[in-house]
């Protein structure tokens, strides 16, 4: 059985510096490819190829970190909106696509027109559909979004782009919020959901967080309360008469990733005019809306997806990784734990699959991020 190691987000590994590379100048690379839609544990296969050196604006890439996301699982299944063309541009014997979408890397070369970027530099990927779940790639230098790695671990910089981003936009976006107002979320334990908290508490909101009972539920409660939460709940407590006059204010904005009943509840403890916004469907179960909350409630029902935003605000996802990786810099905002799945040269392609299917599971221990000590 896989035994990843969980490691606080703050701690800086070291990564010694070491190549595979060949006498002749071609990085060698192991990526994570599906020819075909289905499951991980079924689609996916560990491909082996040469990168040539770059070129022109070409920039030569070793990852660092690249996490296991729900998003991620969904595009291998082949029910995610967005979906990487099938190529054999990696030499495959079929065309296949590389899984992943997020991840920062490590500049190794760059070709002689390349600007932005230099050796030793890290990288996020600026759009989705990259391919993150490999040891090495080759991207154009469009492709890439340089960070500033001071202060940070490949852990801390390769999951921003997506739990801390969608938070960080919802909270933003879609009500007037001012300090003192409350807003209300379910899947308070993800990483979306502890980003929110975190990020509410420094601009001064209150949070009313909303998880699933489970064994843990009391010390979990208590280590959402510990990054900033105001209240926490179980979905059982939707349902308990008279929570509302209970509660520090009425919320005026959800946030939702469940879905189902447990989400219709949510939505009656808004306060009247105030927007839900819907980022993700965890239950698999439709949102029912009582008539009664759109006549009379006037509630507001919006979805959001950070990777359309993000492609529509290139420079906005600039500005607002910068502000995010600045703040956890400064020790004031840490996401969900990790279970770093170590991926070493001789690394079977087993392991790594058993990695990608931990995700699917419930009440998992931490997020599975693969690391890559060379």
């Amino acid at each position: 059985m896989l035994r990843p190691s969980i490691r606080p987000r703050h701690s800086i590994p070291i990564i010694p510096h070491r190549r595979c590379i060949s006498a002749y100048g071609y990085t060698q690379a192991k990526a994570l490819v599906y020819s075909q839609h289905g499951e991980p544990a079924d689609v996916l296969k560990l491909h082996g190829h040469s990168i040539s050196p770059a070129h022109s604006s070409q920039v030569t890439l070793r990852f660092l970190a690249s996490p296991i996301n729900p998003a991620d699982i969904n595009q291998i299944q082949g029910v995610y909106p967005s979906k990487p063309p099938f190529t054999q541009t990696l030499g495959t014997p079929s065309p296949a696509a590389v899984a992943g979408n997020e991840g920062v890397a490590e500049v190794l070369s760059t070709g002689s027109s390349v600007k932005s970027v230099c050796k030793g530099d890290w990288v996020l990927m600026r759009s989705t559909c990259f391919g993150t779940w490999r040891t090495h790639a080759q991207a154009d230098e469009s492709e890439l979004l340089k960070i500033d790695k001071t202060g940070l671990s490949p852990v801390q910089a390769g999951t921003v782009s997506v739990n801390p981003c969608t938070a960080y936009r919802m909270l933003k976006d879609f009500a007037p919020l001012r300090p003192g107002d409350c807003f209300i979320q379910n899947g308070a334990n993800s990483g979306v959901g502890r980003a929110a908290i975190q990020l509410g508490r420094l601009w001064g909101l209150k949070s009313i967080n909303v998880i699933r009972a489970r064994p843990d539920t009391d010390s979990l409660k208590d280590e959402l309360h510990a990054l900033g939460a105001d209240v926490v709940l179980t979905e059982q407590d939707l349902s308990s008469r008279g929570l509302s006059s209970s509660l520090p204010a009425a919320p005026k904005l959800g946030l939702d990733c469940v879905g189902g009943a447990p989400t219709t509840a949510l939505a009656k403890l808004l306060s009247p005019g105030s927007p839900l916004v819907t980022y993700g469907a965890m239950a698999k179960q439709p949102l029912r809306v009582p008539p009664s909350l759109l006549i009379f409630r006037d509630i507001r029902f919006a979805g959001f997806w950070v990777s359309a935003w993000a492609d529509r605000n290139p420079e906005g996802k600039c500005a607002m990784v910068a502000e995010l990786l600045r703040l956890v810099r400064e020790g004031r905002l840490r996401d969900a734990p990790v279970r770093e799945v170590r991926w070493l040269p001789d690394t079977p392609e087993a392991t790594l699959k058993e990695a990608v299917q931990g995700g699917l599971e419930g009440f998992r221990g931490g997020k599975g991020v693969f690391v890559f000590p060379e």
